[in-house]
């Protein structure tokens, strides 16, 4: 089962010089893709309780657009184990003369990569899983 999500990075998620955006506005997106595969699998939001791995790749600016995937690679009674991955699609901002301009990828870029665990508890499980 997989899930994904496309956004652009806004100004408003810039964090550091250089219109950078922090590390954590990709956590929270592997945690909205987390949350879709559960609500698809088992009908509940459940709790993200650990993550295994986190690894940042390349850089994040505001205008980028960024696609999400998420992916549910083992279930167990109440555990779900997930893969993330975020890349780059669009890098907006490439001109400082015309910081309108952006370009399409040709080949997405990697920017972080993730695994954790999700809980849903048996009683919020309604078995919706499509």
């Amino acid at each position: 089962m997989e899930a994904k999500i496309r956004l652009r990075m806004s100004q408003s998620d810039a964090h550091y010089g250089g219109n950078l955006v922090d590390g954590a506005r990709v956590m929270a997106l592997f945690g909205d893709a987390a949350t879709e595969l559960l609500i698809r699998h088992d009908g509940d939001e459940g709790l993200f309780v650990a993550y295994d791995q986190v690894e940042f790749l390349a850089p994040v600016h505001a205008g980028d657009f960024i696609e999400v995937t998420g992916r549910i690679v083992k279930v167990g009674n109440t555990s779900r184990k997930m893969t993330f991955e975020a890349v780059k699609v669009i890098e907006g901002g490439i001109d400082p003369a015309c910081p309108s301009r952006a370009r399409v990828l040709r080949e997405p870029v990697v920017v972080a990569r993730a695994s954790g665990t999700c809980v849903v508890p048996k009683k919020n499980q309604t078995g919706s899983s499509v």
